[in-house]
């Protein structure tokens, strides 16, 4: 085989969009499942320890990912921007915090629904943080989005609960740790973030979570061993995925991840689907959908 024939094997494979698609939708019913798993353990047991434990199999695992790269640890923990670094570690982590605490008073429907807007705060806070170019189509977007989480909110009603606003909040600091990942990535590589995420993360819940330690029953470590292993497959899946396929063309299909929690919520924890919910929803992730597409079509573009 030629060299040109190799460079072409190459780069199908870099940008191989069925597979891509593939496991994005296999992350995204894995993330769900974590979930649903992490709703469970955490209306038995504080959020804290819960968050604790599942940190620690995630930098078990980070670790064991930079070891394999070369130079190690060592390189993979070098960076020029530690306190971004350690920034983006807390903030993911009392996210993860703030995510679970929405699932046990508001159930999965709901918090996922609302959480859903975050790729639409990305684009709203691109450009005052990373000076990016927001035009009028998108900002068109991200209005449509922001009407879909007031129909989900109804904050005008009288039977608004305060408590709603919890998955808003866990949005905007998903997406401000989604802003800060692209800004140190222009200094730092993709390994050297995934380091600090879990590692930072790791060290902030421990001082945390041992405060909260209680028992745990024998049923429910079985629970915890399988939230821990999908949160590692979760994100080893997600790595695959952006290796094997370019992000405009996969990242649509992280919608689903709405679908599947609403379907493990019913079925599991018996949660409704509200109709304000439902057209909410359907509203924010078609704003999503939109943005994705003006986005990949500026791409081309350029």
């Amino acid at each position: 085989m030629s060299m040109a024939t190799n460079r072409a094997a190459a780069a199908a494979q870099s940008n191989n969009i069925p597979l891509g698609i593939t496991l994005m939708v296999i992350t995204t019913f894995v993330f769900a499942v974590q979930d649903g798993l992490s709703r469970h353990l955490a209306s038995e047991y504080n959020v804290m320890m819960v968050v604790m434990i599942r940190y620690w199999f995630f930098a078990a695992f980070v670790i064991a990912l930079a070891k394999r790269h070369a130079g190690g640890l060592r390189a993979a923990a070098r960076t020029s921007q530690p306190v971004l670094q350690i920034f983006r570690g807390l903030l993911l982590a009392a996210e993860i915090c703030v995510m679970i605490v929405a699932f046990t008073i508001l159930g999965l429907v709901e918090s996922h629904a609302v959480f859903t807007c975050y790729p639409l705060l990305v684009a709203a806070l691109s450009g005052p943080v990373l000076g990016e170019s927001v035009g009028w189509r998108r900002w068109a977007a991200i209005g449509v989005g922001f009407i879909g989480v007031l129909i989900i909110l109804q904050p005008g009603m009288s039977v608004f609960d305060p408590a709603a606003v919890i998955p808003l909040v866990a949005a905007a600091m998903f997406a401000v740790y989604g802003l800060l990942t692209r800004y140190v990535g222009r200094k730092d590589k993709t390994a050297t973030s995934f380091f600090w995420t879990g590692v930072t993360g790791s060290v902030a819940m421990t001082a945390t979570g041992l405060w909260y330690w209680e028992p745990m029953i024998a049923s429910d470590w079985l629970i915890m061993g399988c939230l821990c292993i999908t949160g590692v497959t979760g994100h080893w899946l997600l790595i695959r995925c952006y290796e094997v396929a370019e992000a405009s063309a996969v990242q649509p299909f992280a919608y689903l991840q709405l679908v599947f929690a609403a379907i493990i919520g019913i079925s599991a924890f018996g949660e409704t689907v509200r109709p304000n919910v439902a057209i909410g929803a359907a509203l924010i992730v078609a704003a999503g959908l939109f943005t994705f597409w003006r986005e990949r079509q500026k791409g081309r573009a350029r």
